[in-house]
């Protein structure tokens, strides 16, 4: 209507000053906080070698001349360490320098903002699971089972992110609600911003929610799906950002 102002993004309101320390990085700090920070707090430990610099590239949004150079300027920073042979690559180095890298400071200072979209995806996700229990079909079913064996057998935290947020989304398709994805996919691609490298178990454990997801959606049991997407996302608050959220 003539007068009104145009309607808000889906994201209003999220891009308070709270969101602006990450936003000041480039995508060389970002990458190099975010690796330094997942050494930081013990998800990524001494010796574990990292993925290929093409995987870590997807995983982080980046190019992989831009994953290259982090990786190189870690390693001159003590955090990571190159080894040559048939069991080299990048290492986490086997006594990683620890608080050396200053981005990580960055994440840190946007620990509520980040609590604040983990509630906003709770909000989203709830409404989509119980909406999908009614309306996914056999293809939309199969696709998600399909993405959760995938994931399943994923080597590393870089591929396992892309495979989530494909799971994620197909999820919001399957509610044959077309609108669904706009709003919850701008708080995903908010929150992914913060992905951090995660030990596979931990990613395993996630996946095992992703199945109990679906196996209540092929049950049409809305109510178990609800109660699954809330227990998974109530997960970030407790373990998938530990250190950036203090209680």
């Amino acid at each position: 209507m003539p007068g009104l102002p145009d309607a808000a993004p889906p994201t209003a309101g999220l891009d308070a000053p709270e969101l602006s320390g990450i936003r000041r990085l480039s995508a060389l700090e970002a990458v190099r906080a975010r690796i330094a920070l997942a050494v930081d707090l013990g998800l990524l430990t001494p010796g574990e070698r990292l993925p290929g610099t093409d995987r870590i590239a997807a995983a982080l949004g980046v190019s992989e001349i831009t994953a290259r150079r982090a990786l190189v300027s870690l390693c001159e920073d003590g955090v990571l360490e190159r080894r040559r042979g048939r069991n080299g690559g990048t290492l986490v180095a086997e006594q990683p320098a620890k608080g050396v890298i200053g981005a990580t400071t960055a994440y840190r200072s946007d620990a509520a903002a980040v609590r604040r979209l983990i509630d906003h995806r709770l909000v989203l996700e709830c409404g989509i699971a119980h909406l999908a229990a009614g309306h996914a079909d056999e293809t939309a079913l199969a696709e998600l089972e399909q993405l959760v064996d995938t994931m399943d057998g994923t080597a590393s935290w870089a591929e396992f992110h892309g495979l989530d947020e494909r799971f994620h989304l197909a999820v919001a398709a399957a509610t044959g609600v077309t609108s669904a994805d706009g709003p919850y996919g701008a708080v995903l691609r908010e929150l992914y911003q913060y992905y951090l490298p995660y030990p596979m178990d931990a990613l395993r454990r996630s996946n095992a929610e992703h199945r109990a997801l679906v196996r209540a959606l092929r049950d049409r049991d809305a109510a178990a799906a609800g109660a699954v997407a809330r227990q998974h996302v109530e997960t970030l608050h407790r373990t998938m950002y530990v250190g950036l959220l203090a209680d």
